[in-house]
């Protein structure tokens, strides 16, 4: 079920970045093209750094879930099999802690930007664009639960496998 569950997470992830690559992508062409026409969008600039922000933030969710962000599996692995486990909890418990108080705050700057909306999209609460800093957070901590046990099970053997290394041998099997 665990499995599953995590299968699920990393097909919804993936989805909603692709998706938000493709608008990005879509904006920043219609941008380009009509400022050369000679029309330019008045949304186009609050538009795309919303969307690069949400990018951002649900990519780096997802790159957790596949341990593809930055890391130290090195370090880790200098560590004697017995002391690793726990350097990964350790390790695991500031990212976890960080990101719940980035979801509290964020929660908060809500609670500030309430009545708020867009400058050059009136009809968009500001409340709207910046829910992705809690709601990214958790999904950051959620991405980090899930791959967990892979993590410990790669500390208690022959040691921590990073997403470059991991990509290569995948290739190799091929």
């Amino acid at each position: 079920m665990f499995s599953s569950l995590r299968n699920v997470f990393d097909r919804l992830l993936t989805a909603v970045v692709i998706t938000l690559l493709g608008t990005l992508a879509v904006v920043v062409l219609m941008g380009v093209f009509y400022r050369k026409m000679g029309w330019p969008l008045v949304w186009y600039d609050e538009g795309a750094s919303i969307l690069l922000a949400w990018l951002t933030y649900y990519g780096a969710a997802l790159a957790a879930l596949k341990r593809a962000h930055i890391g130290f599996p090195g370090l880790v692995n200098s560590f004697k099999p017995a002391l690793r486990v726990p350097v990964v909890l350790l390790a695991e418990a500031i990212i976890i802690a960080f990101f719940a108080l980035l979801a509290w705050y964020g929660l908060q700057v809500l609670i500030i930007l309430e009545g708020d909306t867009m400058v050059s999209m009136p009809n968009i609460p500001t409340r709207l664009t910046q829910s992705v800093i809690p709601i990214g957070a958790v999904l950051f901590i959620l991405a980090q639960l899930f791959s967990l046990p892979e993590v410990l099970k790669q500390a208690r053997g022959k040691g921590i496998i990073d997403a470059e290394e991991r990509e290569m041998l995948e290739a190799l099997k091929k």
